[in-house]
């Protein structure tokens, strides 16, 4: 067995190692022969006040079994002083952990420049000054280890933290450049991201965690990381609860969106937006110098490359929009059944788990219909045939074409059988660069002449582009920007590994979905589901959400292929209601990509609320949010401290039955009512089932626990969710 780490002759400072992490590692260095200088200035977490106690009662822990350890008591801002106690009183120093912090948490529009400022000086500046006043004696020795002690905020940021997260951030890149600095003098600086019970974050955690995220589970790493026999410097570490991790940045491979001798637009960066964004192949640049060489290169080779001829770049690939759009293509018929009907729902992930599965799937329902995005079926029958025919100017390999976005219109709902009749236009043919897109405009027809639906596929021909075309055109239906605050609404649903082998019986039958050889050849490890597929399930959680399934309020969509999605991984739609239009985009729960970009559906109708759902006569929950209403009444005051509009939907068997509004915030007493805000938004959404709500309340389930468990799903400003505890003091004596 190793021997174990130990530090006698070391001299270790620990800032702010009053309290939580500090004390944790301050005992731990002393106690394996260390001799420690314990620095706390003896404040409250917001930087007010000033004692010795919290310093002196950590000092005689670590002399009473037999340590070495003196105080200190002066602000990290005063760097050198806390240096000459280690000098003074031990005669070097070796290592320093820059621990020492303080909160002044406030959303960004709140934060003075005194909230700022502060923060700042105690994190950023605090831990420079400390060590720099350090630096020159360890590098006078030859030795030295440096923790920063960045956050979670920092790295990923945080509501309300904005101070605090650019201070934590910054810590980590002085500790990078210490890193490369100290490396020929033998010192590390490391970064470490705790998540750990203290002072800090007893104000932002339940007291359940608190107990969970033990400052003793974070200090073994620490103290490996600032042993002798540990060589990792410059690197970044998250840790809690016993668990711990390395972090390093990734980058996707990028576009080079620059031609020689080309003035260089904004339109170039947005067609090479998805390949600028793709993470499919990535690099992982560990140092300054390894992103200029990337940078050097890319200006090499663009210098180095020659300029196409004007000449022959013109209709170069076989490529002549004005005669490709004069071309006459023959309309496509399309006979369906109630089969056909059924078979798309099924397709698209219609289940009778769900409500009204029976007006989708059962062709005897009184209320049998089609699904609005059927349409893109016959639509598609006619692409197809386009794409098997030579048009005289357009020129493209099946095995090269990309779907890149598609808008559908119905223009009346869909009936459950007739005979559709598409006529098909190439709208306009653009020139990318790297490859050419076509635009195909279908106009389908009912029995009548009438037209039902119009659908407009973008696709995108690798390898086509770069013949004199121009970049944009007027007849592509543009993609929407989804709005910057949190989704309104979000549905996820998992696919069947078997989804792409179903959805392909509507009639897309290409390979690509099906073959794993020919998903090899277009560049997947496996079949794929269709981007069509993925369309349909998205149109049917915003139906679902904000139509009440009623496809007569259907009127448009738009998405842009973005990612594709495997079998048997789970759709996330997230939505956004403005007016008769919700914006929405898909990501792939497995792994964060969004699938489906830019993208909105147009009702012909709305209301300004969600449809409502429909609750039993009675649930176990109605009691809680009761009481709550009795409770508010005797605690005046109560709603400017929670100043907060939340919403709890409670569930059963999985599915929504009711919704309650506790708004602190728009009534200056509060309220509590069953139903969506009246007025205002809701800033969190708790989610949980009429069952495990009274366990929640009754103590018999830890919202901790519950929410890890996936019991308690909870959106928007979580840190409010804790301030519900007040309401939830008296609820045992249901």
């Amino acid at each position: 067995m190793a021997a174990p780490l130990r530090f006698d002759g070391r001299v270790v400072l620990v800032t702010g190692a009053g309290n939580g992490l500090g004390r944790a590692y301050a005992l731990a260095f002393g106690e394996r022969g260390a001799s420690v200088v314990v620095n706390d200035l003896g404040g409250d977490i917001h930087g007010g006040g000033k004692t010795a106690r919290a310093a002196d009662v950590v000092v005689e822990e670590i002399r009473a079994k037999g340590g070495k350890a003196v105080a200190n008591y002066d602000s990290v801002e005063d760097g050198d002083k806390l240096v000459q106690t280690a000098l003074d009183n031990f005669g070097r120093i070796d290592v320093v952990v820059n621990n020492a912090g303080i909160l002044r948490d406030k959303s960004f529009a709140r934060i003075s420049d005194q909230d700022w400022d502060i923060i700042h000086r105690v994190h950023l500046r605090g831990s420079f000054l400390v060590t720099r006043a350090a630096w020159p004696h360890m590098k006078k020795q030859n030795y030295g280890r440096i923790i920063m002690t960045t956050s979670a905020a920092g790295i990923y940021g945080n509501f309300g933290q904005a101070n605090y997260s650019a201070a934590k951030l910054g810590l980590l890149g002085l500790s990078n450049t210490l890193s490369i600095e100290g490396q020929k003098n033998n010192i590390s600086s490391n970064t470490i991201a705790p998540i750990a019970g203290s002072r800090l974050t007893e104000t932002v955690m339940p007291p359940e965690w608190i107990k969970a995220l033990k400052p003793e589970y974070v200090m073994p790493l620490v103290l490996f990381l600032c042993h002798e026999s540990c060589p990792e410097t410059g690197s970044l570490f998250e840790v809690g609860a016993g668990w711990m991790a390395k972090l390093r940045w990734e980058r996707t491979l990028g576009a080079t969106v620059r031609r020689k001798n080309i003035a260089m637009t904004p339109e170039d960066v947005r067609d090479n937006w998805e390949k600028i964004t793709d993470f499919t192949q990535s690099s992982h640049p560990a140092s300054n110098q390894e992103s200029t060489a990337n940078m050097m290169k890319v200006i090499q080779d663009i210098d180095s490359a020659a300029e196409a001829p004007v000449a022959r770049r013109t209709q170069s690939a076989g490529m002549d929009p004005e005669l490709a759009k004069a071309h006459d293509i023959p309309p496509e018929s399309f006979t369906y059944t109630a089969r056909e009907v059924i078979l798309y729902a099924l397709g698209v992930g219609m289940s009778t788990k769900e409500d009204e599965y029976l007006k989708f799937l059962f062709e005897g329902s009184e209320a049998f219909c089609t699904l609005p995005t059927f349409a893109v079926i016959p639509a598609q029958m006619a692409m197809q045939q386009a794409l098997m025919q030579e048009i005289p100017g357009l020129k493209q390999d099946l095995v090269r074409v990309l779907h890149g976005e598609q808008y559908m219109e119905v223009y009346k709902p869909l009936p459950t059988d007739a005979t559709l009749t598409s006529k098909l236009k190439i709208a306009d043919i653009l020139d990318k660069g790297s490859g050419a897109v076509v635009l195909y405009n279908v106009e389908s027809f009912n029995e009548k002449g009438e037209k039902v639906a119009f659908n407009q596929f973008s696709i995108f021909v690798v390898g086509s582009g770069n013949f004199g075309g121009k970049r944009t055109s007027d007849a592509i239906i543009p993609t929407a920007t989804v709005p910057t605050r949190a989704p309104d609404a979000s549905i996820t649903e998992t696919t069947h590994v078997d989804q792409a082998a179903l959805y392909r019986l509507s009639g897309d039958r290409n390979p690509l979905h099906i073959d794993p050889s020919f998903a090899a050849l277009a560049g997947f490890d496996t079949p794929i589901i269709h981007g069509l597929c993925s369309f349909g399930y998205a149109v049917r959680h915003v139906l679902r959400r904000y139509a009440n399934n009623d496809v007569t309020r259907f009127k448009a969509v738009k998405v842009r292929f973005a990612k594709p999605v495997l079998p048997g991984q789970s759709i996330q739609t997230d939505m956004w209601k403005e007016g008769n239009r919700i914006y929405f985009q898909c990501k792939v729960v497995e792994t964060g990509n969004t699938a489906l970009s830019g993208a909105y559906v147009d009702l012909t109708s709305s209301s300004d609320k969600p449809a409502s759902v429909k609750a039993p006569s009675r649930l176990q929950s109605d009691s809680v949010f009761e009481l709550m209403q009795e409770q508010i009444k005797s605690r005046p005051g109560l709603a400017s401290k929670i100043n907060a509009i939340l919403v709890w939907v409670i569930t059963k068997g999985g599915k929504p039955v009711s919704e309650w509004t506790i708004d602190m915030k728009t009534s200056k007493n509060g309220e509590v009512y069953r139903g969506q805000p009246k007025s205002g938004k809701a800033e969190c959404t708790l989610t949980v089932s009429d069952e495990n709500i009274m366990d929640l309340v009754t103590g018999k389930l830890a919202p901790p626990q519950a929410f890890m468990a996936g019991k308690l799903k909870v959106k928007g400003n979580i840190m409010l969710a804790q301030k519900l505890g007040v309401l939830f003091n008296e609820q045992a004596k249901l």
